[in-house]
């Protein structure tokens, strides 16, 4: 029997008997609309059940053995009906995603039984209409189109629909190519190929362009730096002075600059959204427009920037996303939301208030999303129990107040250290929850994980993904949005960790750490990158050691020596920079393994 699925379906009806798969027979579709959804399903007949099945368009053949069809009044949009009989096996979809989504189905059962089937019948369709999975490209971290590609073909096999990759600088502008000269950007033509490849795999890729703040990769250059709102840069939150990072929202030139922007970005994209972020403007009513926010308000202010994206975004004709962060600080303003935009309600922690802020969009008549997040960044392995609260947080509270979309994102803080496994288990657990809440509550994270994440006939990575995310949960070690070992590898506002870390608990993660990873090479993975995902663990176990002995180091209870401390890093540094390269661009690394600079300066400093 069929024990696990990604997405667990809404209603599965058992049967009587089995399907055995023939030798020869045909898969069937009523015209060259469905010829992709057919290749799916014969690609993985082939593969999983070793059978190589003709594909032929019409009716009225005797030996089909699949049939795909379309019926729009046989259910809710994106939704499919899987019936596998012993006289054959049939998708109906109520459009051409929902024969996808069957498919996918199917190609999970035939992976895990072959060509030998159980008879049942599985009626699914979504609880959200938008599920998406963004990823930060502009920490540092700039994939390679086939790791994108990749990552694109798993995710739509899991039901997700949309995908955004989280731009600052990071697109090869014509007009401004000294802002990307270093960061080995998306090219236009990579974009046009990326929109094709999703848009097969019935994924609207979204253009999504950071548009007033997290623009410090702009104005540090001297072209820009008259739009910033504090040029001479302003004091952070842990009292470190940072470079301008904001537009100056009360300066026209300033949309005229994003409208530059739009005008080359948006073409390459399909979609009729563009999320134009808007968040985390630091600055706001500190610099240049500090006046005009005494006058008449920080929200007021923002707003005003705000509908300006707006108006440049319709007149390109398409439909705004923005970040709600700073909206939903003045609550009073939100009825003023064109009704066409799209709030992206954003919170990262487990009992981050998306009921509340659910409620208040909703009350306004202004759509929204929900946008947890997987909690790999800030981490290396990830913070599993948070991940899994953060996501049925947001997913269970999101449908409880009509939310649209769900958008799962990934960041790349202080240097996107993580490698892209750590994240599966978060997408994997956000598609879920995004396809059907309350099919999906009890999901086993770990076994789906071996099956359809990793590949793994062992039986090992998912049990070891999942717990080496939990390290952070050892007493003293875990922090809001992070993980304190992942602190202890860098330079750490003394506000972030104010006290010396607990030995005890340092002792015991070096104890874990080594127990997870102990069957690591017993795993039994059929990826082709199963070797560079071992590598890949092998380091994020490697890093959370180092940084248990750093901690003991600055609790006076060295187990390593600061010359033996220095010879691990550099051997780990050279580690990260061959696990990047074989799944990313060379632009932004030397950027992120700077930041191991700080430590290193140290263990010199004490070695002399």
């Amino acid at each position: 029997m069929i024990e696990h699925l990604l997405p667990a379906p809404r209603r599965i009806d058992r049967r009587e008997g089995r399907a055995a798969l023939p030798d020869r027979a045909l898969i069937v579709i009523p015209g060259a609309d469905l010829f992709f959804e057919a290749q799916i399903a014969q690609a993985a007949l082939a593969e999983g059940a070793g059978r190589d099945w003709e594909i032929v368009a019409g009716s009225g053949y005797a030996d089909a053995g699949l049939t795909l069809r379309l019926d729009p009044a046989a259910g809710r949009a994106q939704g499919y009906r899987l019936d596998i009989a012993p006289d054959g096996i049939t998708i109906t979809g109520t459009d051409a995603a929902g024969v996808f989504y069957g498919v996918g189905t199917l190609r999970q059962i035939v992976r895990q039984r072959g060509a030998d089937l159980p008879a049942l019948a599985i009626t699914d369709w979504p609880d959200y209409p938008a599920r998406g999975v963004m990823l930060d490209v502009s920490r540092d971290r700039v994939p390679t189109l086939a790791t994108v590609m990749d990552l694109v073909d798993r995710l739509a096999g899991w039901k997700i629909n949309q995908f955004q990759l989280y731009m600052e600088h990071t697109f090869a502008y014509r007009a401004h190519p000294d802002v990307w000269a270093s960061a080995s950007p998306f090219t236009g033509e990579e974009i046009l190929q990326l929109d094709a490849f999703c848009r097969q795999r019935h994924v609207t890729l979204v253009p999504n362009q950071n548009s007033l703040g997290h623009m410090e990769r702009w104005l540090k250059h001297e072209r820009y730096l008259p739009l910033a709102e504090c040029p001479d840069g302003f004091t952070g939150y842990y009292g470190d002075w940072r470079p301008a990072s904001t537009l100056n929202p009360v300066d026209p030139a300033s949309l005229e600059l994003i409208a530059g922007l739009y005008d080359e970005l948006l073409p390459h994209f399909t979609s009729p959204l563009v999320n134009v972020g808007g968040d985390e403007p630091w600055e706001l009513g500190r610099g240049r427009s500090k006046d005009r926010v005494e006058e008449h308000g920080a929200g007021r202010v923002y707003l005003d920037y705000l509908l300006g994206l707006h108006d440049l975004v319709t007149a390109r004709g398409r439909r705004m996303q923005f970040w709600g962060d700073i909206i939903i600080d003045h609550p009073d303003l939100v009825p003023e939301l064109p009704r066409d935009a799209i709030a992206m309600e954003w919170g990262y922690e487990a009992d981050h208030p998306f009921d509340a802020h659910g409620a208040l969009f909703a009350g306004s008549g202004i759509p929204f999303y929900v946008c947890p997040g997987t909690s790999g960044w800030n981490s290396l392995a990830g913070r599993t129990d948070n991940a899994i609260g953060n996501l049925l947080n947001a997913a269970a509270n999101g449908l409880k107040h009509g939310a649209v979309g769900l958008l799962n994102t990934e960041w790349g803080d202080y240097g996107h250290w993580q490698p892209q496994p750590v994240n599966y288990l978060g997408y994997a657990y956000g598609a879920a929850l995004s396809w059907a809440v309350e099919a999906n509550r009890a999901l086993d994270l770990p076994r789906v994980l071996d099956l359809f994440a990793f590949e793994d006939a062992g039986g090992v990575m998912g049990r070891l993904a999942y717990d080496l995310g939990n390290i952070y949960q050892l007493p003293g070690l875990a922090r809001h949005n992070g993980h304190r070992l992942f602190d202890l590898l860098r330079e750490t506002p003394a506000s972030i960790w104010p006290a010396p870390p607990d030995p005890g608990a340092l002792r015991t993660a070096l104890e874990q750490i080594d127990a997870i990873v102990a069957p690591l090479d017993s795993a039994q993975m059929a990826r082709p990158d199963a070797d560079l995902i071992r590598a890949e663990y092998r380091m994020v176990a490697d890093l959370l050691r180092h940084a248990c002995w750093r901690g003991l180091q600055l609790a006076g209870q060295p187990v390593r020596s600061s010359g033996d401390l220095l010879a691990d890093l550099e051997r780990l540094a050279a580690v990260m920079r061959e696990n990047w390269l074989a799944r990313s661009r060379p632009g932004g690394l030397g950027d992120s393994l700077a930041r191991l600079d700080y430590l290193r300066s140290i263990y010199r400093e004490q070695t002399g």
